[in-house]
């Protein structure tokens, strides 16, 4: 008997910007997105809690924000984290040095991660998963955190992102040496968390498709890379955005400055990726496939 396969389809940066909001409500309601991750702090939370409570069967999770956006905590109380305006640095590298090296760094961080989960709790959503913009929460320190903190916030998901370098070239050989580092990079932390959260009972699918190809999940890219898919519990995350006034939905830089170094302008944007999840292609080849399109909630109810 051939096993269950799961596919989970995520919209990251749900509440950055009405756009944003707008899009993932759409591929929501027309196309194959079944959950997202909300930042709590984002200009546009309220609307997107107000949007993600009329629409139930869209699953919500925590995008703990610790790079590239601002504090829930006024600055004065986590001085090493954020500037006299409660931005964090937009640099994911330094960032991720400083929570590394600097001590002071890590109760601040504690104090940061909780406040963003107490805003996220009060909104009365149920928790689906926790991940982070630009993946700073599998840094060692934060993802240690979280783990301590995953009984008070009734945290059962974290995303570990986790793809096979073959596959990608395969699909797309653009930027093969920064897709090589991020690889080695990612992978190495991978192998660090699934340790950690088997220790302590937390799930993480066994692979999530997107870090790769940051900015350019088009509709093309995944018809390529569905059939070529062995694993049968999957998260496939991407950035869907409509524009907006004084809003962009080229990703290039912000998106792909997790290494300092942007990995593509041209790759795409957030209406392509909108494009790719509202394609009936792309949802007949998860079917075709085998896949079950669902969300961590659903998947929980039915192993419970």
């Amino acid at each position: 008997m051939q096993a269950q396969r799961f596919a989970i389809i995520n919209g990251d940066d749900f509440g950055l910007s009405e756009g944003v909001n707008q899009a993932i409500i759409k591929a929501h309601k027309q196309g194959v997105l079944t959950s997202t991750s909300l930042m709590v702090s984002a200009d546009a939370a309220k609307e997107a809690i107000t949007l993600a409570s009329a629409h139930p069967n869209l699953a919500v999770g925590l995008h703990l924000v610790l790079v590239c956006g601002r504090s829930v905590l006024p600055p004065e109380q986590i001085p090493h984290l954020v500037d006299k305006q409660g931005n964090f640095s937009n640099s994911p590298l330094n960032a991720g040095l400083r929570y590394q090296f600097v001590r002071e760094t890590h109760q601040e961080l504690r104090q940061e991660i909780c406040a963003q989960l107490e805003k996220y709790r009060s909104t009365g959503l149920p928790l689906s998963h926790v991940d982070g913009h630009l993946h700073l929460h599998v840094h060692p320190v934060v993802l240690g955190i979280l783990v301590d903190l995953a009984a008070e916030f009734d945290i059962k998901v974290i995303r570990l992102p986790s793809e096979e370098l073959g596959i990608t070239l395969r699909v797309n050989r653009s930027h093969l040496l920064t897709k090589l580092v991020w690889s080695g990079v990612f992978g190495k932390l991978r192998c660090y968390g699934e340790r950690l959260l088997k220790s302590q009972g937390i799930s993480f699918t066994e692979r999530v498709y997107g870090l790769l190809q940051t900015g350019g999940i088009t509709e093309e890219y995944l018809l390529a890379l569905i059939p070529q898919i062995q694993a049968n519990l999957v998260e496939i995350y991407s950035h869907p955005a409509m524009p907006t006034a004084g809003f962009s939905t080229r990703r290039g830089v912000n998106a792909n400055a997790i290494h300092g170094d942007p990995l593509n302008e041209e790759l795409g944007t957030g209406e392509a990726e909108l494009a790719a999840l509202l394609s009936s292609q792309v949802r007949e080849a998860l079917l075709n496939n085998g896949f079950e399109i669902t969300n961590h909630h659903f998947i929980s109810q039915r192993t419970t």
